[in-house]
């Protein structure tokens, strides 16, 4: 997996990437959302580059799926603890949880997968007061 600077926008982009295909599937309620909350302003990123990081990203999956023998382009624990590394400033924490929540839930649906994503953000920034309840048991 490549990796950015820490605190880049490339590397917060990446963990909204990840959340948004975590669960296989993008729909235009995600790509809307993505629109509407202003991603690539709000993280600084240049118009555009929100859709080659996440190209980047798939890449990444499908090499390692590969290099492994993976039947799946799974993120391991491992893996993810190292993306979610790369951001370690608190309030770049607290913006990039914020807009993961809305994409996650822009479906209406919260997935495992997007689950498993939001709640290793929660847990390995120690972001105050976040109780994941958008978190729980993904619907059916």
């Amino acid at each position: 997996m490549r990796s950015y600077p820490r605190n880049s926008p490339e590397a917060s982009a990446r963990l909204l990437a990840l959340v948004l295909i975590s669960d296989g599937h993008v729909c235009r309620s995600e790509i809307e959302a993505l629109q509407q909350l202003q991603v690539e302003a709000a993280l600084g990123l240049r118009p555009g580059h929100f859709a080659q990081v996440m190209h980047t990203l798939c890449e990444d999956l499908l090499a390692s799926a590969y290099g492994s023998g993976a039947p799946t382009c799974r993120v391991d624990d491992a893996t993810l603890a190292s993306l979610l590394a790369e951001v370690d400033d608190p309030l770049l924490q607290a913006k990039v949880m914020r807009l993961a929540d809305d994409l996650a839930q822009a479906d209406r649906h919260l997935a495992e997968a997007e689950a498993k994503v939001l709640s290793a953000a929660h847990r390995q920034w120690r972001i105050p007061g976040a109780t994941l309840a958008s978190a729980g048991p993904a619907t059916p």
